[in-house]
């Protein structure tokens, strides 16, 4: 009889952890599992089984909990008790957890379920969200309140899961390490080493931690046969690429990039939306060339192979699978030293800046975009994140628990 596995995530489409799910899913299908999906909202994809956990109304519901009383994780407790009901009717001898935030589960009626149901658990850490009181990321604002226990806290309603009207931090820290702690058999990967050596400052220091890098599809981003191309008009291109452009991604310095850099450059700017197109045409004209998002995998390749320099910007993150295309398309990066950003890069295909050095930021642009690193050592090291060999990893884990 095939182990069954079940991956539960927020979304299985429009979002790097949703590849990720749906990657781990073919190649555990093609190792004999027989994998299930269960996610907060969309569409399971064509061709693989699983369901949708609740409904709009729930979602809704849920985010407004969260936007009054800053409770996220903490609504949807119908659909949660509804989705326990599904596991118990396939049994999956491993469940394998991505976020679990995004207001789709009740945590505290979930994880009780996981401890007594005696389910081994692997829980992929994207973020941070699961061991602070309100934040998925507190490396801009210099927070380390969740090592000891969050209160009074100052981003609630500035930051994702957005908590508009109340600070519920010091609670919400509270009942998820009461939730999260005490689960037999749980194993939790970190795609960085960064965020595994936070995890073991967290009240999650109980459980053993693996790093397991995200990997790339080296057939979908490769460079160019003809090398790197420029625009029309023979400049430098210097790309950066978001799926959503929030503050912690660094728009701004990008900004400030189309006032300082030279007219030998351009700043091409991909996944931002219309209003924010507009506005930096209307601002820096030919300076800037600003893109929306695409869908097109070949069209993103050709993006990050024609570029001179890629350019990460980025003040808040963990392991950004951005870095590692623009390498496979051979085009060396530029980022801060921001959570695990930097260690996709080596001095041999880009450079790793003090953040917030903006001055630092812009010389390292400047050198990357004119010749000092070679396309092939970019390739190289974009290699080792081949997502075939990241995902063998998981195999391995899927079967130490089994």
């Amino acid at each position: 009889m095939k182990k069954k596995i079940l991956q539960i995530n927020t979304v299985a489409k429009g979002s790097s952890v949703g590849r990720i799910m749906c990657d781990l899913y073919d190649v555990s299908a093609d190792k004999g599992y027989e994998p299930y999906l269960a996610i907060g909202r969309g569409e399971v994809p064509e061709g693989k089984t699983g369901i949708t956990i609740g409904n709009k109304g729930d979602f809704y519901r849920h985010v407004m909990r969260n936007f009054f009383m800053g409770e996220a994780g903490f609504g949807s407790a119908k659909v949660t008790k509804d989705l326990i009901r599904w596991i118990l009717e396939i049994r999956p001898d491993i469940i394998h957890l991505h976020n679990i935030h995004g207001f789709y589960i009740q945590v505290e009626i979930f994880f009780d379920f996981l401890k007594k149901s005696n389910i081994p658990v692997v829980w992929t850490l994207h973020d941070c969200w699961s061991y602070t009181g309100h934040c998925a990321y507190y490396d801009y604002a210099a927070c380390d309140k969740w090592k000891t226990g969050c209160n009074n806290c100052i981003h609630h309603a500035k930051v994702y899961p957005y908590a508009l009207f109340k600070d519920n931090s010091e609670n919400a820290y509270l009942r998820k390490r009461k939730a999260f702690t005490g689960v037999k058999n749980l194993k939790i990967v970190t795609p960085s080493s960064w965020l595994s050596e936070e995890v073991r400052k967290s009240f999650l220091k109980e459980y053993q931690v693996f790093v397991i890098p995200n990997g790339i599809d080296l057939n979908v981003f490769y460079p160019d046969d003809k090398g790197q191309k420029k625009d029309a008009d023979g400049r430098k291109i210097v790309l950066g690429v978001a799926n959503v452009w929030e503050h912690r991604k660094g728009l701004h310095y990008f900004e400030r990039l189309c006032e300082d850099l030279s007219d030998d450059y351009l700043v091409r700017l991909v996944g931002l939306n219309d209003k924010k197109i507009k506005e930096l045409k209307k601002k820096y004209g030919d300076k800037v060339d600003p893109m929306g998002k695409t869908a097109n995998t070949e069209e993103l390749r050709k993006i990050y192979a024609s570029a001179d320099v890629f350019v990460n910007a980025t003040l808040e993150d963990n392991f950004p699978t951005t870095n590692l295309e623009a390498l496979a398309c051979g085009t060396p990066v530029v980022t801060y030293d921001t959570g695990g950003s930097g260690e996709s890069v080596t001095k041999e295909t880009g450079f790793v800046v003090r953040k917030p050095d903006y001055e630092a930021l812009k010389i390292a642009i400047v050198k990357a975009a004119n010749g000092a690193f070679d396309k092939n050592e970019c390739r190289k090291r974009a290699e080792k994140y081949e997502k075939t060999k990241c995902y063998e990893k998981y195999m391995a884990l899927y079967e130490k628990l089994i």
